[in-house]
């Protein structure tokens, strides 16, 4: 092909290489691969190499943040020195990537340098890092120069960069194509467009992105940048625009004595993508023979067709101007077929009017377009907020979406968006009432927003462009995340600034403590679940949580080149309840604006009185639903559990739960719902509760989990339903005793989807059937120690409900438990099954809560009450047959002992093993059979559990807690005093984020599998955020960490006093153990800038998780920042 790049390309062939052969100049302008290769020696490659691979540099990228086209990530790519002197590095932009970035570059002799980025193109595919020329102290190397003029087709190629991870990885290949259309790597990332681009067979992989293409001379003639995974063939970008842009840098450095100040290298665009097609393409298009005769012959020879316009964003100069379609003819007079000669005129035509002649469908048309500055449509700062991310729409998405630059643009949702159902790449259109056109606006709306408070929001897909969906977002009431901040790029330092994006007066900023007063004493109206006022800071009685569903952050993936692949770590495992919000939810605000105060009284009472006889008309006219089900159903609340990515604590494995609960206490002070620990896991979660009786959604709160059984108690605030809601809605009556026998007729009711009660008569086909749960590849709660209720009958494995009798008095929770299946030895799927919980347990707990026993207090709707402690005995335990006992040489009188206490189980128990720091460790062994405590034949887990309980109630200074255990230990009975231990229903109450991990003390489930570091027991790594050291150096969950810089880390005060020392940037050797007990000593770059330490505590006086500060990069000690 003749077009200019490919001629180019043929004259610095015919001037620089030596042809020793007197028919060369006939050769001018051929291409002849044969001959290049042997001018092109296997020696002459050799010293190339040599030259330029000193040059080249491994770069390690963390992308900290979710920014524009780029998720959070880390990486590795390639670069290499451009300009010696001025410490400047060649990479793609996709490397340097548009937000915050840290990164490093290793030499070839190991030496490693900071870089920061001073300039990432808006549209092509490069970018420039810069480092301290003076760091280098021990490898000498020259820059490698650039010679775009030198590639053409059929010159033969080296890529020299970091391929597949490799430091050094030398790929041979020859120039195929110069006019390759610019990849589409993906529709809603990074695209290079606007630029034609090299092709060669050189099967380049994940990590040489941004490899230099040397010729033989060791020049650089094109930059790689991508490949096509399906074959061997690799993209490389031309290098005329990079030569331009480095020129500039090169200049506006000139001046600069010691510190890097910002260079601006304009760039001007339409906002059009065009595309160069064939003349016969056009001519089917609609141009004109003249047309093509004239461009034919302003054209170099070679020319085979012209630009095209294939796509025009909205809003941009040339929008209702230029339609796809249009064939560029002329600009400024000059005939215009190549990308290069139209981006030349752009970028020196910035803010200045353009003349451009296009044929449309064979009639020509004069335009007189203005050139916007790209810069000023690609955005340089965001909000962050909850976890999300959200910026102005640049250019590149504009592109992709057909939407208008600068809208309010969600990178990444987050928590608070993403619960609500805000998705990935949404524009924001409406906020708390108000149009969003713009980032500030949406800023201002927020900033008049106070905890809690729950505000419709609507938005706009490029999935779904011609709809708005409306959604409710609940302001995070507990302090999840850091308050929200504006991050702006300083182009001069290649850091990005935070800053407050709220006044220090902004409600937003007040703690969520001044709501839990409130609570309990202003009621919700009927139609307040939609309302939503003109003035948002008043609106006291929207300042409930609303708890909805949040994926974990993503990643990159850090073999992919410019298209990185979005991964969500967080797949909910129960059916998602979508909300279905009307538009005219809103409509309903305001109803006593007008009117005085006794007229609205009488609106409302009789509101309410019509309701009332409504609900209960509803719940008689239930002809179809037996007994059971009608005196049961006011009783059930479903349960949506949201849990925030920041705090995924004790191996919870997803952040989106729900199930069926059943109210067993309900007062006018406190109410309580019981539900099972796969709906609520942790206590760090956001509760919602709908309720079966009465069409009401308000908040819980998590006030006890059971450390053995596999249930949890849930608090609401009863003034929250309103006097229609409260009358309608009770507690359900208890029946612990009898026990369910095998036989039993029993009633399984609970709730659909929508809220319908649904239930059938099912037969207990086994009353004491042992749980066995085996432990997950990330330790999470399962249950251990209990007997469930099997049923012949039931709705399936995602039904959850209760079991009654004809009365309907509750007998037994129909709750979920979480297990694990694994296949093979490295996979694995998360599953559930359902079984029946006895009540029993749940009632005795609840005994404890409402008498007020002794125990720590906590703060329930704005009273402190003393939750109750348990003592428990913390072994693993497992049944055993009899008749398999006695092979193992236990004596017939304890079996006869056995069969005597219980008849019908005929079993003893075994020892599996002790929780590892429990006072049974070192005591008990596995393979212990358990005979009788204090004297008395044991044979089930409850006979343990009373043994345990005894203890306090029959306290003496003899027993010191410790229960009087006989035990069948390898032929033998052994006489133990055992120690229990004490454990509250709180959960994991604290945890610590430090350079990207969440780390927290040892939870159950780890130390159910027997193990802890000798060295301090350590602190445990339960997750890592993507973009954090932690992620760039490999510290990983499921490990602890037990020293850093050689000083011990037992536990988390002692942890919180070593890493408070240590500041931003400084390496820290840091010793780990995992899981499976293996050592390991690392290093890590702390990044107090992008990472700040902190601690999340949850305060029982206040009853809220507050975010305190412990040292970032402007702190010296601890700081507290809730107010």
């Amino acid at each position: 092909m003749g077009d200019p790049v490919e001629r180019f390309g043929s004259e610095v062939l015919d001037s620089t290489t030596v042809i020793k052969d007197a028919s060369a100049d006939d050769l001018c302008m051929e291409i002849d691969p044969p001959l290049r290769e042997n001018v092109a020696t296997a020696e002459d490659w050799r010293k190339a190499l040599n030259k330029v691979v000193p040059a080249v540099v491994v770069l390690r990228i963390t992308g900290c943040r979710a920014f524009d086209t780029e998720s959070a990530g880390a990486s590795s790519a390639t670069g290499f020195i451009v300009d010696k002197r001025r410490g400047i590095i060649l990479t793609n932009r996709h490397v340097v990537k548009p937000g915050p970035v840290v990164a490093e570059a290793m030499f070839l002799n190991r030496e490693e340098v900071p870089v920061h980025p001073i300039y990432r193109d808006p549209v092509h595919d490069f970018g420039f890092f810069r480092y301290d020329p003076g760091a280098i102290q021990f490898l000498n190397y020259e820059e490698i120069p650039l010679a775009p003029d030198a590639a053409s087709v059929g010159l033969e190629i080296r890529v020299v960069g970091n391929d597949s991870g490799e430091k050094v990885s030398i790929l041979a290949g020859t120039l195929a194509r110069l006019d390759r259309d610019a990849p589409h790597y993906k529709k809603d990332s990074y695209n290079d467009f606007n630029t034609f681009y090299m092709q060669a067979a050189s099967g380049t992989k994940g990590g040489s992105s941004g490899s230099p293409v040397i010729d033989w001379l060791g020049r650089a003639v094109a930059l790689n940048a991508g490949s096509k995974t399906s074959s061997a063939s690799a993209f490389f970008l031309p290098l005329e625009r990079v030569v331009r842009a480095l020129k500039f840098l090169q200049e506006g450095s000139e001046t600069y004595v010691e510190k890097w100040k910002a260079v601006s290298i304009p760039r001007g665009t339409l906002q059009v993508t065009f595309l160069h097609k064939g003349f016969d393409e056009t001519r089917r298009l609609g141009l004109g023979s003249e047309t093509e005769q004239i461009v034919r012959h302003a054209s170099p020879d070679g020319e085979t067709g012209m630009l095209v316009v294939d796509s025009v964003v909205p809003g941009g100069p040339g929008h209702k101007h230029l339609e796809p379609g249009d064939i560029l003819v002329r600009v400024n007079g000059d005939v215009i077929t190549q990308f290069l000669k139209l981006e030349t005129i752009l970028d020196d035509s910035v803010n200045k009017n353009i003349e451009l002649q296009v044929e449309r469908g064979g009639t020509t048309k004069t335009l007189l377009l203005l050139v916007q500055d790209l810069h000023s449509i690609t955005p340089d700062y965001f909000l962050e907020v909850s976890g999300a991310v959200i910026h102005p729409l640049s250019y590149q998405q504009a592109r992709n979406f057909r939407f208008n630059c600068g809208l309010v643009y969600v990178t990444e949702p987050g928590y608070m968006l993403f619960r609500a159902g805000v998705p990935r790449h949404a524009i924001i259109k409406k906020f708390a009432g108000q149009e969003i056109s713009c980032l500030e606006e949406l800023i201002s709306v927020l900033s008049k927003l106070s905890r809690g408070v729950r505000v419709p929001l609507e938005y706009i897909s490029y999935m779904d462009r011609h709809r708005r969906k409306s959604v409710l977002v609940t302001v995070d009431r507990h302090e999840w995340y850091a308050p929200p901040q504006i991050y702006a790029r300083d182009d001069s330092t290649g850091l990005w600034i935070a800053k407050p994006a709220f006044q220090s007066n902004s409600l937003f900023l007040s703690s969520g403590v001044k709501d839990v007063g409130n609570l309990a004493r202003q009621p919700v109206s009927l139609t307040e679940e939609h309302a939503f006022g003109g003035n948002v800071s008043e609106d006291n009685n929207q300042e409930l949580v609303d708890g909805v569903t949040s994926l974990e952050t993503n990643h990159e993936d850090p073999s992919a080149y410019a298209s990185h692949h979005i991964v969500s770590d967080g797949v909910a495992k129960k059916r998602r309840v979508e909300d279905c919000l009307s538009a005219d939810g809103s409509v309903l605000t305001d109803l006593s604006l007008n009117g005085t105060g006794e007229a609205k009284l009488e609106k409302s009472s009789a509101i309410q009185d019509d309701v009332l006889m409504d609900y209960q008309g509803a719940t008689a006219a239930a002809a179809n639903a037996s007994f059971s089900e009608r005196v049961i159903e006011p009783t059930l609340v479903m349960l949506e559990v949201h849990v925030p990515p920041s705090c995924m604590l004790d191996g919870v494995h997803s952040q989106h739960f729900f199930g069926t609960g059943v109210i067993i206490y309900h007062s006018q002070d406190m109410g309580l719902v019981a539900v099972d620990k796969n709906t609520v896991a942790i206590s760090a979660s956001d509760v919602m509760l709908s309720f079966a009786a009465f069409p009401v959604e308000i908040p819980g709160e998590v006030v006890f989990l059971h450390p053995v059984h596999n249930y949890a108690l849930i608090s609401y605030d009863p003034s929250a339903l309103g006097p229609v809601g409260a009358s309608v809605i009770r507690a359900a009556e208890l029946l612990p005793e009898p026990a369910l026998c095998r036989g039993d007729s029993v009633y399984l009711v609970g709730l659909s989807r929508s809220l319908q009660a649904t239930s059938r008569k099912s037969v207990v086909t086994n009353p004491c059937a042992a749980v066995n749960i085996g432990s997950a590849d990330s330790p999470r709660y399962r249950a251990t120690n209990m007997e469930v209720i099997e049923l012949d009958t039931d709705f399936g494995s995602t039904f959850s409900g209760v079991l009654t009798d004809e009365q309907g008095r509750v007998q037994a929770i129909w709750g979920s438990f979480s297990t694990q299946v694994k296949f093979g030895c490295s996979t694995s799927e998360d599953h559930q099954f359902v079984r029946g919980i006895p009540i029993y347990a749940i009632s005795q707990v609840l005994d404890m809560i409402v008498s007020g026993e002794n125990g720590p207090p906590r703060l329930i709707n704005g009273v402190k009450r003393p939750m109750p402690l348990l003592r428990i005995l913390e072994v693993e335990l497992y049944p055993t047959l009899l008749s398999k006992a006695r092979n193992f040489g236990l004596s017939d009188n304890w079996i006869q002992a056995l069969v005597k206490k219980d008849p019908i189980r005929r079993q003893v128990l075994r020892v599996k093993g002790c929780f590892a720091g429990s006072k049974a460790e070192n005591l008990l062994e596995q393979g212990d059979m358990v005979l009788a405590i204090n004297k008395e034949p044991v044979t089930c887990f409850r006979d343990i559990e009373n043994a345990c309980q005894a203890l306090d109630k029959s306290y003496d200074g003899d027993n010191d807690g410790k229960v009087h255990m006989t035990i069948f230990r390898q032929g033998r009975e052994v006489e133990l005093l055992v120690g229990t231990d004490v454990r509250d229903g709180n959960g994991t109450t604290r945890a610590i984020n430090w350079c990207g991990c969440i780390v927290q003390d040892s939870h159950p489930a780890v130390r159910a599998l027997g193990f802890l570091p000798e060295e301090g027991h350590g602190v445990y790594v339960a997750r890592w955020c993507h973009g954090s050291p932690v992620h760039r150096y490999g510290l990983y969950a499921l490990q602890w960490i037990v020293e850093i810089n050689g000083k011990p880390t037992p536990n988390l005060d002692s942890f919180i006093d070593v890493t408070k020392e240590l500041e931003h940037g400084e390496f820290v050797r840091v010793k780990t153990i995992h899981l499976n007990g293996k050592p390991r000593v690392m290093t890590l770059k702390q990044d107090l800038h992008y990472w700040p330490t902190w601690e999340l505590r949850f305060d029982p006086d206040t009853a809220i998780w507050h975010r305190n500060i412990i040292k970032s990069l402007n702190s010296t000690t601890t700081a507290v920042v809730h107010i």
